[in-house]
C-alpha cells in the first residue's frame, strides 16, 4: 500500500489541467498519456483497474479518453472530481478549435492560411490512412471480422447507408454470433497493456479495494443521471420548440445529440459519420473544409472530435438566423460542444458503480469486437472520400449495380496535392514519424509550394 497523502482536489485538479494542456495525438496517445502520468507517475491507482475503466469506456459511445477522465476523476474524488477531470480535458480544446474557427472564418480565403490548410489537408490524409491499418490489424484477426469490416465499407461508401445503422447491425452480429458459441467472436475487444511500467494495484493510493462511494447506489446513479440527462436535452427541446425544426441551431442540437448516443469506434469512425451527414445531408461544410477540421483538431489538445465544434460553427456561420454570422457561428460552436460532450458524464456517472456486471461478459466483448471491424471498414470509407476530394478537383458520381460510387476525374488530378500526400505517407510509414511532426511539415510544405506559385 502507498503511504503518501492522498491528493486533495485542488492538487488533482493541477494534474487534470496538465493532462488537458498535453493531450494531443488523439485516443491512443491520449490514454497513454493519462496512463503515464496517473498509474506511473502519481500511482493514484494500478494496472488492473485503469485497463478495467478504459475496457468499460469503450463499450460507451463517444471519446473513450475523455471518459475514463471523468471515471478515474470520479474513482478519487466522487462527482465533482469527474466533472473537473472531464471539463479540464475538453476545455483547451474548445478555447484552441474556436480561436482557430475564427481565423479559418475570416482568413481561409487569404494566400497564406489557404496554403497552410492546403498542406495540413494532405497530413491529415496520411494519418487517416494509418489509423485504418493500425486498427485492422488490431480488429481483423479472422475472416468473419474482415467480412465484417469489407461489408461496412461497401454499405456506406456503395449505398450510403446509415453510420449508425452499420454500427447497429454489427453489434447484433457480434451478439448472436457469441451467443451461439462461434469461435471467431470470441475474445477481443479490449486493451493489453498501455504503457512501459505495469503497477499492481495494491502498491497504489487507491489500493484494491473499491472506494466507499463507488458501492452501487440506484438512487444516486438516476438522480445524477436526471441532472445530466436535463442539462443535455433540455436545452435541445426549448431549441425544437421556440426555433422549430428546420433552424439551422436546432438541426446542430438534434444531429450531434444523436451523434452521442450512436457513435461507437472512436473518433475517426465518427467522423465518418459527421462528414457523411455534414457535407452530403446538411451542406454545412464542403469535402476540404472537413478535412481543415480535423487538421485543427489534430494539431490542437483535446479528443479529435472536438473538429465537431468546427462543424457546428462554420454550419451556423453560413446560417446565421438572424444573428451576426461570427455570433451565429460562436453559438453554435459552443451548443455543438455542449451537446457532444454533456452525455459523456451522464454515461459514466449512471454506469460505473455498476460495471462489475460487464466486467468478463463475454457476448458485450464479442459486440465490441464486431463493431471495431465495421469501424475499419467506415474508417476506410473516410480515407477514400477524403483522398478523392484532397488529391482531385473534380469527382463524379457513377451509379452502377444499384451503387452510387464516387469516382474521380482524372484529368483533374492536382499534382501538387498528390507529391504532398505521397511525402506524408513516406513520413508516416517509413519514417514513422509523430502526428504533430507531419502535419508542421506538410503545413510548412503547403506554404513553400504556394510561394512558388505551384498552388
Amino acid at each position: 500500500m502507498e503511504d503518501r497523502a492522498y491528493p486533495t482536489l485542488s492538487a488533482a485538479t493541477r494534474i487534470w489541467a496538465r493532462i488537458g494542456l498535453l493531450s494531443f495525438g488523439g485516443p491512443a496517445g491520449q490514454i497513454a498519456l493519462m496512463h503515464r502520468i496517473l498509474v506511473e507517475e502519481q500511482r493514484w491507482l494500478g494496472e488492473k483497474r485503469f485497463l478495467h475503466a478504459l475496457n468499460y469506456c469503450m463499450l460507451l459511445p463517444g471519446p473513450e479518453a475523455m471518459q475514463l477522465a471523468v471515471y478515474i476523476g470520479w474513482l478519487m474524488h466522487r462527482t465533482l472530481g469527474g466533472i473537473i477531470a472531464g471539463v479540464l480535458f475538453v476545455l483547451p480544446g474548445v478555447v484552441a478549435i474556436m480561436a482557430l474557427s475564427w481565423v479559418y472564418a475570416l482568413y481561409g480565403n487569404v494566400g497564406p492560411v489557404e496554403a497552410l490548410f492546403f498542406g495540413l489537408k494532405a497530413a491529415v490524409l496520411a494519418i487517416v490512412v494509418q489509423a485504418v491499418i493500425r486498427i485492422g490489424s488490431r480488429a481483423l484477426k479472422n475472416g468473419a471480422m474482415v467480412a465484417i469490416a469489407a461489408a461496412s465499407f461497401v454499405a456506406i461508401f456503395g449505398f450510403a447507408i446509415p453510420f449508425p445503422l452499420i454500427i447497429l447491425v454489427a453489434g447484433l452480429i457480434g451478439f448472436f454470433g457469441a451467443r451461439a458459441g462461434l469461435p471467431a467472436f470470441h475474445g477481443g475487444g479490449g486493451h493489453g497493456k498501455v504503457g512501459k511500467v505495469q503497477i499492481d494495484d495494491a502498491d497504489t493510493l487507491l489500493g484494491e479495494e473499491s472506494p466507499e462511494h463507488t458501492q452501487v447506489n440506484r438512487g444516486w446513479a438516476f438522480r445524477i443521471s436526471g441532472v445530466f440527462l436535463a442539462l443535455w436535452l433540455a436545452p435541445v427541446a426549448l431549441l425544437f420548440a421556440v426555433l422549430g425544426p428546420e433552424n439551422v441551431f436546432s438541426q446542430i442540437a438534434g444531429f450531434f445529440s444523436v451523434m452521442a448516443v450512436v457513435t461507437f469506434g472512436g473518433a475517426y469512425a465518427v467522423l465518418a459519420y459527421v462528414a457523411q451527414e455534414a457535407v452530403q445531408n446538411y451542406g454545412w461544410l464542403a469535402p476540404g473544409e472537413m478535412l481543415d477540421g480535423l487538421g485543427m483538431a489534430e494539431t490542437t489538445p483535446g479528443p479529435l472530435i472536438m473538429v465537431t465544434q468546427f462543424v457546428g460553427f462554420m454550419g451556423a456561420f453560413r446560417d446565421a438566423s438572424g444573428l451576426s454570422p461570427l455570433m451565429a457561428a460562436t453559438l453554435g460552436g459552443l451548443l455543438t460542444t455542449w451537446v457532444t460532450f454533456t452525455p459523456c458524464f451522464l454515461w459514466i456517472f449512471l454506469g460505473a458503480p455498476f460495471i462489475e456486471r460487464l466486467r468478463d461478459n463475454a457476448v458485450l466483448t464479442a459486440a465490441l469486437t464486431a463493431i471495431t471491424a465495421a469501424v475499419v471498414g467506415v474508417i476506410l470509407n473516410l480515407a477514400v472520400w477524403f483522398g478523392l476530394h484532397v488529391v482531385f478537383e473534380d469527382v463524379q458520381t457513377v451509379t452502377s449495380f444499384g451503387l452510387d460510387i464516387d469516382v474521380p476525374v482524372w484529368s483533374s488530378v492536382k499534382l501538387a496535392a498528390a507529391a504532398l500526400v505521397l511525402a506524408a505517407l513516406v513520413a508516416v510509414f517509413r519514417f514513422r514519424l509523430g502526428a504533430v511532426t507531419v502535419l508542421a511539415g506538410c503545413a510548412l510544405a503547403g506554404m513553400a509550394l504556394a510561394l512558388m506559385g505551384l498552388i
